[in-house]
């Protein structure tokens, strides 16, 4: 076993069960680990303080276990099998689509796995989760039975290591009677949504929006809504569903707008428009007081730290222009999903972009991602989806 021997006075962030190393702390490596190799931590004073995926980057190693859990031959169905109680707990009746692992929120950092109906799509966020692929596909077969049809491996978008390793996207499990098809029609709370993973950005749909575009259905009776960075029109099918009078759904990517007719198609929706434009340009172009909701849904503005002060630049002038062009009386739902921006900075932000509309603004509810895409209580970053409804008068 390689060991990670720390600096003096560095393992505190490990004792509170966080579980990431990051380089800086390191003191000196015992053996030459090669990317993706399970390693053992070790404090300065020689206690084995967990094990975990080794790999090159400022987060060094990605945290399996605090004991030897990790080394078992069970880990993985046992992990995974732990994910698959919570959801079952969760009595998700109204939907056939739900996240089954989280990453870190599962204590299995840089791994999601999202299930669609009978198909699980598995994304690698590290080379420790790449090379594990093949025991992670054994553990759904034996978890999910003839339940599973297919696991689809879509690493090769997300994954920030691709030197070296063969990502190319394909099925790793598909049962006799699996007819290769890369899009399944899915159900959420009554609603139909066509997905695809192969060609769909992230797993092919965005599972942590399902319980705030039940919000917006319940807001959006009377009301004409604009639903900005659409993607496949989640929010935009909720809204028509609750009484909406019209929606206008701005997504720049033409794809995403074929998608999304298809959607309003099969749920026999009328009175939607889609444009295949900027949203940016969109909403500062349209005509005052024409909406009077709003949905802001902007992808991740910011990756990293060094781009956290652009990007709260961004969410700023894009809130400001929303505010300022919604009727009186309108409702914003605004959110951001980048990992790096806290919830305080968010709403801070949203202020300053409210001073800047010089209108009223009034916060009616904060949003955040559902309990299938849970926060680890030692690993507070995971909390990464934030949102806020706001009423301007």
């Amino acid at each position: 076993m390689i060991k990670i021997h720390l600096k003096k006075g560095r393992e505190e962030s490990l004792l509170r069960r966080h579980p990431w190393l990051f380089s800086g702390a390191i003191a000196r490596i015992e053996g030459e680990p090669y990317e993706g190799d399970i390693v053992a931590i070790v404090s300065h004073s020689g206690e084995t303080l967990g094990y975990g995926h080794f790999q090159i980057g400022s987060i060094a190693v990605r945290v399996l276990s605090f004991d030897e859990a990790a080394l078992s031959p069970l880990f993985w169905k046992e992990r995974i099998s732990a994910a698959y109680r919570q959801r079952v707990a969760l009595s998700l009746k109204n939907t056939n689509c739900y996240r089954l692992v989280h990453g870190e929120g599962d204590f299995l950092p840089g791994l999601i796995v999202d299930w669609y109906n009978g198909v699980a799509v598995v994304q690698a966020h590290s080379v420790g989760m790449f090379l594990s692929l093949e025991k992670i596909c054994d553990a759904l077969r034996e978890i999910y039975g003839e339940q599973l049809r297919a696991v689809y491996d879509k690493s090769s978008g997300t994954a920030p290591f691709k030197a070296g390793l063969d990502l190319n996207d394909g099925y790793l499990y598909q049962d006799e009677d699996f007819t290769g098809e890369c899009e399944e029609i899915v159900m959420e709370n009554g609603h139909k949504f066509a997905v695809n993973w192969e060609e769909g950005q992230k797993t092919g749909f965005f599972l942590d929006q399902r319980e705030n575009r039940a919000l917006v259905e319940r807001y959006a009776a009377g009301r004409n809504v604009l639903n900005l960075f659409s993607y496949t029109g989640g929010f935009s099918i909720y809204a028509l569903a609750g009484g909406a009078l019209g929606v206008d759904s701005v997504e720049s990517s033409a794809k995403a707008v074929a998608m999304m007719e298809r959607n309003v198609a099969l749920n026999s929706l009328s009175n939607h428009r889609s444009f295949c434009e900027d949203a940016i340009d969109f909403v500062k172009n349209a005509p005052q007081g024409k909406y009077d909701m709003i949905i802001v849904d902007p992808p991740a503005f910011a990756k990293h730290r060094g781009a956290m002060r652009n990007a709260l630049r961004g969410y700023q002038r894009l809130n400001a222009a929303a505010i300022s062009g919604i009727a009186p009386g309108g409702i914003i739902f605004t959110f951001s999903c980048s990992q790096v921006v806290d919830s305080n900075s968010f709403a801070l932000t949203i202020f300053s972009a409210a001073a800047e509309a010089g209108r009223n603004v009034k916060i009616l509810d904060r949003l955040n991602q559902p309990a299938d895409h849970p926060v680890n209580i030692f690993h507070p970053e995971g909390e990464y989806l934030k949102g806020l409804v706001l009423y301007v008068e």
